[in-house]
């Protein structure tokens, strides 16, 4: 039994060495910016989801379960004070709280770079 088990293992070995080539493969072309645009189209029609932050509040999960209708959770902040929005985990802007065709809607106040976002999120 020992001699057919080493007969499999180097027809194994001897079948890894014909399916194994080398392959050259050329460096690809540069392209200019003008034909790179085309290939961005596709995301510009994509939908990521943006959220809203008026405030937050933490709470011992004892007064969680015990919410109802009618019961109010104060934020930690003031009425006037900017919400902020948030792209996934990543706050990019902030922004007014305003009512358009009677629903709540965010007029964008300041857009923040990269640099202010992490500084800011850190803080919230």
């Amino acid at each position: 039994m020992a001699k057919a088990a080493q007969a499999v293992e180097e027809k194994t070995k001897s079948d890894a060495k014909k399916q194994a080539q080398s392959v050259e493969l050329s460096e690809a072309a540069e392209t200019d910016g003008a034909n790179a645009s085309g290939s961005i189209d596709i995301l510009l029609d994509m939908h990521v989801p943006v959220t809203a932050t008026i405030g937050q509040t933490e709470i011992p999960v004892q007064r969680l379960l015990q919410l109802g209708p009618g019961s109010v959770l104060n934020l930690d902040k003031a009425i006037g004070e900017p919400a902020d929005l948030y792209l996934r985990d990543t706050k990019f802007a902030t922004g007014n709280v305003v009512v358009v065709d009677g629903r709540f809607a965010i007029k964008i106040k300041q857009i923040l770079g990269l640099g202010d976002s992490s500084e800011k999120a850190a803080g919230a």
